[in-house]
């Protein structure tokens, strides 16, 4: 990660932006910081779909983050937004919404899916936490420890320190967080087909169509035949998980030359498994990639187009009626 003190350009400018509107540099978001577009796409989804202020609660948000993030079996999102979420004193419905995101929100099953208990208007904000979440459980779960406190952290001490940080977790100046405001770091680009959903609020469609132009571009030096072995199996993928073994993974890179199969590894790993990737599986792809920078370019590329594929099959959730 690029040190504070170090950070130029657009990399200082969402780390400023963070420690405004967020209270803190996130180690999810920094993780991205060798590569200024994904980074800047990551902060894009996160401060639009969670952190702005909009028509629905940022508790609401906060159980969507972790019911999607227990789905995903990533532990360390689910430490800081089950926190966050404990220390706004939500309503009881949000009980309903976490069940919803653990399940519809984090399968990606279609029409096996629960009925959304959201009205359609809010559903461009919590649909939108949901890719958020899909996607930056991916990342997490490759970069970063099981959980954000030490390993040796007694356990009747966890929930009040996660209680505490999660408290910091709030805008600097304890003002609003007005929508939009981070959407000039990235270019104009259209919303991806599937995510629909989004239209009714600008500013997240604006955010999410931004955000994957801008890993899709970063990402271009990919071989094609991996970015479209990944987009072929992600187009007949149940969403459900994969495994529990690795097995899966050989026959589908025996259709690859041998150069790109440690890419096409990782990229495939990231995408339906992130689980398992095991450090063998990074230095493979260094051997040919040895940056930092394109490390993260293919992995936010695989994470990002499988939360773009899993946020088109909610599609299929039915809002709510009006309330």
């Amino acid at each position: 990660m690029v040190p504070p003190a170090q950070a130029r350009g657009a990399v200082a400018e969402v780390y400023a932006q963070a420690q405004r509107d967020f209270g803190v540099l996130a180690p999810p978001l920094a993780l991205h910081s060798p590569a200024p577009a994904a980074l800047a796409a990551a902060w894009l989804l996160l401060r639009e779909t969670l952190l702005a202020d909009g028509i629905t609660r940022r508790a609401a948000r906060e159980s969507v983050a972790a019911g999607v993030s227990r789905a995903n079996a990533c532990p360390y999102c689910v430490d800081v937004h089950q926190a966050a979420h404990a220390v706004l004193q939500s309503p009881p419905d949000d009980a309903a919404l976490a069940a919803w995101a653990q399940s519809a929100g984090g399968s990606g099953q279609g029409p096996h899916a629960a009925v959304a208990p959201f009205s359609a208007q809010e559903a461009p904000e919590l649909l939108g936490v949901a890719v958020t979440f899909h996607y930056l459980n991916r990342m997490v779960s490759i970069y970063l420890a099981d959980s954000p406190m030490p390993r040796r952290t007694p356990s009747f001490l966890r929930g009040p320190i996660m209680r505490t940080v999660a408290r910091a977790m709030r805008p600097r100046d304890r003002g609003p967080v007005v929508p939009g405001r981070s959407l000039r770091l990235l270019p104009a680009a259209p919303l991806p087909a599937g995510l629909e959903w989004a239209e009714p609020n600008p500013v997240v469609a604006e955010a999410v169509g931004r955000a994957v132009a801008a890993v899709d571009g970063a990402a271009l030096w990919l071989p094609e035949q991996v970015r479209g072995l990944v987009r072929a199996r992600l187009a007949v993928w149940d969403g459900l998980p994969v495994g529990p073994s690795r097995a899966w993974l050989e026959d589908v890179l025996s259709e690859l030359p041998v150069p790109d199969r440690a890419v096409a590894r990782l990229a495939l790993l990231t995408a339906f498994a992130p689980y398992q990737v095991m450090a063998e599986d990074v230095a493979a792809v260094r051997v040919r990639y040895p940056s930092d920078q394109s490390l993260i370019e293919l992995t936010s590329w695989a994470a990002l187009a499988a939360a773009v594929c899993l946020g088109g099959r909610l599609t299929a959730c039915q809002p709510a009626p009006e309330r």
